[in-house]
């Protein structure tokens, strides 16, 4: 029975990892390289993130918009959610090893209490979460509720550059923000 739900869960893995490869632009074209569940697309090839926006777990609204010219991390979180658990130090380190270079971070709680996900970040992260029990930003992603946790890092003009279909470590995670940080604005299409 249990190896039966192991074989369930990832064969639910493997196809919302096929379904964000083809969505964000990494369905096997050239440009986007898809490796151990991290999906990386060039700039030119980048499609743009859907609305990210809500009420923040300790009050306030957020609007990725207003972030625009940053690149934001965007991670989907639970506090019920043991990789979650293990990743929080590792995301919170890259954070602050990245915020000054232009980044910044937003987490995304779903299926969860607000008391639960407040407790959860209490003393480990100091970026802003919102707070989406309903899932709603985590479908509009295509990041199902089961798969996470989940991390997409949108570069400064809001486009899905990379998506990380697994918990993150800050040696991983901190070199990739690195690079979508220090590409040049007219490789991304700014001006």
């Amino acid at each position: 029975m249990a190896a039966r739900r192991r074989a369930a869960g990832l064969l639910a893995a493997v196809a919302a990892l096929a379904a964000l490869t083809g969505c964000f632009g990494g369905g096997g074209r050239p440009e986007c390289d898809t490796v151990d569940g991290i999906v990386q697309c060039r700039p030119d090839q980048r499609s743009g993130a859907p609305d990210i926006a809500g009420e923040l777990l300790k009050g306030g609204s957020y609007d990725v918009v207003d972030q625009r010219g940053q690149v934001v991390v965007v991670n989907f979180w639970g506090s019920w959610c043991a990789p979650c658990r293990a990743e929080a130090d590792d995301l919170e380190a890259t954070y602050q090893a990245t915020k000054d270079s232009g980044v910044t971070f937003l987490g995304i709680n779903v299926q969860d209490s607000r008391d639960k996900a407040i407790a959860f970040e209490e003393g480990r992260v100091t970026y802003p979460s919102i707070f989406d029990p309903g899932s709603r930003l985590a479908l509009a992603m295509d990041v199902p509720p089961n798969t996470i946790p989940a991390t997409v890092i949108l570069d400064r003009e809001g486009r899905i550059a990379t998506v990380i279909r697994a918990a993150v470590k800050q040696d991983g995670l901190q070199p990739i923000v690195e690079r979508v940080a220090a590409e040049s604005p007219a490789s991304t299409g700014q001006r």
